[in-house]
C-alpha cells in the first residue's frame, strides 16, 4: 500500500473542480428530488445538478432536453424490458434509440418535465439508469451470446449480477470514484466485447485444468490493458472486483481529470506493486495467470445467425451505427416472442440478437417486416461497424459521424463487394474515442480537414491494423486529416487489395497481419492509397498501382520507395526505368538518366509535379533520391 499512498500524495496538490462539486450534496438527495426537479423545469435547475449529479443517474443535460443512458447488464433484456424501453423512447424521446458499445441504450430528446416519469417506468420492469455516467462503475459487458453459444465455457451473467449487486444503487459506491470505471468479463473463446479494452478485464483462462479468468487492468483510449499476471476462479471474482474498486477509490488521483483513470495509477506504481496491494486488500493470495483462452473474433463472424447449444438459433439484426428506434425495439420484442423465447441481447458492435429461434421458424422470422427492413445492412461493411454519436447529439463531436459511417459502408458495398469477409470499421467523432477506433481493422477519428481548394471540410484521421482477437493492439495512423470524401477512396483501395489477396474466409484482421503489415511498412501503405487516389480520382487515369504478395523490399523504407518508383515509371510510361537493378542500384555502369519532366513527356496525361516525384524516387544515384515517404505524401498534395 505504501507505493500507492506515495503516488497519491505526489498527485494531491490540488483537487479538480468536479471533486469540489461532489462535496456540495449527496447524489441520492438529488435523486430523491427528481420529481421536484422535473416540475421545476430548466429555470430552477441548479448548475451542479445538470453538470454532474443528474449524470449519476444517466441524465445528461443537452441544453434543451436530456439524453438518458440506460444500464443493461451484459446487454441482456427480456421481452417485457425491451418493450418498455421502446415505449418510453416512443412516448418521451422522439422514437429514437442509440445502441452503444457498452451493450446498453441511450434515449434522447427527453423533456425535463418527463425525467422522473421515464425513470419510474423503466424501474417498473427492473431497469435502472444508476451509475451510467461520470465517476461511477459503468455497465458491465460480456459475450452477447453468454450462456448459450457453443464456445461459451463460463456463463458470466450470474457473476455480473453479483458484481452489480455490490455497486448498483448503493450510496456508498455512488459517485465516489476518481473517474469512470469500465469492466468486461468474458467466459467465451471468442472476443465479442473488446475484452482487453476496459479498466478491469476478466478474460477466460485455464490453469491446471480449472477454468477461470486471467486479469488485465488499466485500458483507456489509445492504450490496451496490461496483464496483471493473476488468475481467479469464478468464486473469487467478487472479492477481486471489490478490492480493486476500493483501491481505486482510496488511492486514485483526483487532480487532473484527463489523467485520473486507473491506467495512470498503474503507470506510476507499476503493475507488480498494485497487484501486491490488491491481494492485501482482498486478503486473498490469488494465483498467477493461467493460459488465456480467447481464440477468435465473434463466433457468428460474417453470419446473421448462429446455432446455439440447445439446437435453436440466435438471429442477428444489423443496426447501422447503432441507430434504432422505439418502434423497432417494440417490434424486436414482439418478433423475439413470436419466433423465439423473447430474449434480446445487445452487442458491443451496436447490433442485437433475438434468441432461441427454432430452425423451422427461421424462414418466417426472415420474412418478418422487422428483419426485412434491416436485411440490406447484412454486408461486411455494416455487420461489424461501430460509430459513436457525432455533432447532432454530442457536444464533443467534430463530424456528424454516424451518417458518415453509414454513407461509407454503402459506398464500399457498391464498390467492393466481398463474400466470406469480415471488416471491423470503427468511427469516433472526436479524440475521446468513444467509437473505439484505435482497435479497429480500419479506424476513423473525426477532425477538420482541407479539400483541394483549401476549404475547411469534415475529415478523419485514418487508422489501420488494430487487433482484437487473442490480444488487443492499437492501430497505426495511416493518414492525418483526410477529407471524408477522399478517405472513402483510400479505404476502397485497401479493401480491393483484401478482396484480391485474401484467403478463403480470412478476416481483414488476419489479412492485415499476414499480407499488409508483413510485407509493407505503414509508410508504404499510406503512399499506396495516396498514389491511387491521385492517379484515379484526381487525374482520372485508368491505371491502378497494385501491391505485390511477395515484394523484395523487406519493409525497408528506402527499398520500398525505390521499387514503388520503378513500378510507377513502368505503369505510366510502359517503359522500364532501368534494364535491371541490384538492391538500390542499377546494374549498368552508366545507368539510364532521366529528367524531371521525362514521365510527362512520355505520357502527357501525367502532370509535371507527379513526373518530378517519380524522378526523385528513381534517380540513378541513391544519394539523390527522396529518403522517406512522408516527403512524397506532402508533394502528392500539389499534384
Amino acid at each position: 500500500m505504501e507505493a500507492l499512498q506515495k503516488a497519491k500524495e505526489a498527485r494531491s496538490k490540488k483537487e479538480n473542480k468536479i471533486e469540489a462539486i461532489k462535496k456540495l450534496k449527496s447524489p441520492m438527495d438529488v435523486f430523491a428530488r427528481l420529481e421536484e426537479i422535473a416540475k421545476g423545469g430548466y429555470a430552477n435547475l441548479a448548475k451542479e445538478e445538470s453538470s454532474y449529479f443528474l449524470k449519476c443517474f444517466g441524465l445528461f443535460d443537452k441544453g434543451e432536453d436530456f439524453m438518458l443512458r440506460v444500464r443493461i447488464p451484459g446487454g441482456q433484456l427480456n421481452a417485457t424490458q425491451a418493450q418498455r424501453i421502446g415505449e418510453v423512447a416512443k412516448a418521451y424521446g422522439n422514437d429514437y434509440i442509440d445502441i452503444t458499445t457498452r451493450m446498453q441504450v441511450e434515449l434522447r430528446y427527453i423533456d425535463i418535465s418527463n425525467i422522473a416519469t421515464v425513470l419510474k417506468q423503466l424501474d417498473e420492469v427492473g431497469i435502472t439508469t444508476f451509475q451510467t455516467g461520470v465517476d461511477n462503475p459503468r455497465n458491465i459487458v460480456t459475450d452477447p451470446l453468454d450462456g448459450v453459444a457453443y464456445d461459451n465455457i463460463i456463463e458470466t451473467k450470474p457473476l455480473i449480477d453479483t458484481l452489480q449487486s455490490i455497486i448498483a444503487t448503493h450510496p456508498e459506491w455512488l459517485s465516489v470514484l476518481p473517474r469512470k470505471f469500465n469492466t468486461g468479463i468474458l467466459g467465451s473463446l471468442s472476443n465479442s466485447c473488446n475484452i482487453f479494452g476496459h479498466d478491469c478485464n476478466f478474460v477466460l483462462a485455464q490453469k491446471d485444468g480449472i477454468f477461470g479468468f486471467n486479469i488485465y487492468l488499466g485500458a483507456r483510449v489509445g492504450v490496451q490493458a496490461k496483464d496483471a499476471n493473476l488468475f481467479v476462479t469464478p468464486e473469487e471474482v467478487p472479492s477481486l472486483f471489490s478490492a480493486l474498486l476500493t483501491l481505486f477509490k482510496r488511492y486514485g488521483y483526483r487532480d487532473n481529470r484527463n489523467k485520473n483513470r486507473l491506467h495512470f495509477l498503474l503507470q506510476d506504481v507499476g503493475i507488480e506493486a498494485f497487484v501486491r496491494a490488491l491481494k492485501k486488500e482482498a486478503q486473498m493470495p490469488f494465483a498467477q495467470a493461467g493460459v488465456t483462452m480467447v481464440q477468435s473474433q465473434n463466433i457468428a463472424l460474417g453470419a446473421n445467425k448462429v446455432l446455439l447449444k440447445d439446437g435453436t438459433f440466435a438471429y442477428k439484426l444489423v443496426v447501422p451505427s447503432g441507430i434504432f428506434s422505439g418502434s423497432d425495439m417494440i417490434a424486436a420484442a414482439q418478433t423475439a416472442q413470436t419466433y423465439g423465447n423473447g430474449e434480446i441481447r445487445l452487442t458491443y458492435d451496436q447490433n442485437l440478437y433475438m434468441l432461441h429461434i427454432a430452425p423451422e421458424a427461421l424462414p418466417a422470422l426472415e420474412a418478418s417486416s422487422l428483419v426485412q427492413a434491416y436485411a440490406k445492412y447484412h454486408t461486411p461493411y455494416f455487420q461489424d461497424m461501430i460509430a459513436c454519436a457525432g455533432t447532432k447529439t454530442c457536444s464533443f463531436g467534430v463530424i456528424p459521424n454516424k451518417p458518415d459511417a453509414i454513407e461509407m459502408a454503402h459506398f464500399l458495398s457498391s464498390e467492393v463487394a466481398i463474400e466470406n469477409a469480415a471488416v471491423r470499421m470503427n468511427w469516433s467523432a472526436c479524440p475521446k474515442g468513444c467509437g473505439v477506433h484505435g482497435i479497429a481493422d480500419i479506424g476513423f477519428e473525426g477532425c477538420k480537414a482541407k479539400d483541394d481548394e483549401g476549404n475547411r471540410v469534415d475529415g478523419v484521421h485514418l487508422f489501420l491494423g488494430g487487433k482484437i482477437t487473442r490480444g488487443a493492439k492499437e492501430a497505426h495512423t495511416l493518414h492525418k486529416s483526410l477529407p471524408i470524401d477522399e478517405a472513402k477512396h483510400h479505404v476502397k483501395y485497401l479493401l480491393q487489395t483484401y478482396a484480391a489477396f485474401k484467403n478463403r474466409g480470412e478476416t481483414f484482421e488476419a489479412f492485415e497481419s499476414r499480407f499488409l503489415s508483413r510485407n509493407y511498412s505503414y509508410q508504404a501503405l499510406a503512399f499506396f492509397t495516396k498514389i491511387n487516389y491521385t492517379l484515379q480520382e484526381k487525374l482520372g487515369l485508368d491505371v491502378t498501382f497494385e501491391l505485390e504478395p511477395s515484394p523484395k523490399s523487406g519493409r525497408k523504407e528506402e527499398y520500398e520507395l525505390f521499387y514503388f518508383g520503378l513500378k510507377l515509371y513502368k505503369l505510366l510510361t510502359k517503359e522500364k526505368r532501368f534494364e535491371a537493378v541490384d538492391g538500390l542500384s542499377p546494374t549498368l555502369v552508366k545507368p539510364k538518366s532521366i529528367k524531371r519532366d521525362t514521365v510527362s513527356r512520355l505520357n502527357p496525361a501525367v502532370p509535371p509535379k507527379l513526373s518530378e516525384i517519380i524522378y526523385n524516387m528513381t534517380h540513378e544515384k541513391p544519394s539523390e533520391r527522396a529518403q522517406v515517404f512522408s516527403e512524397l505524401l506532402v508533394a502528392l498534395k500539389e499534384v
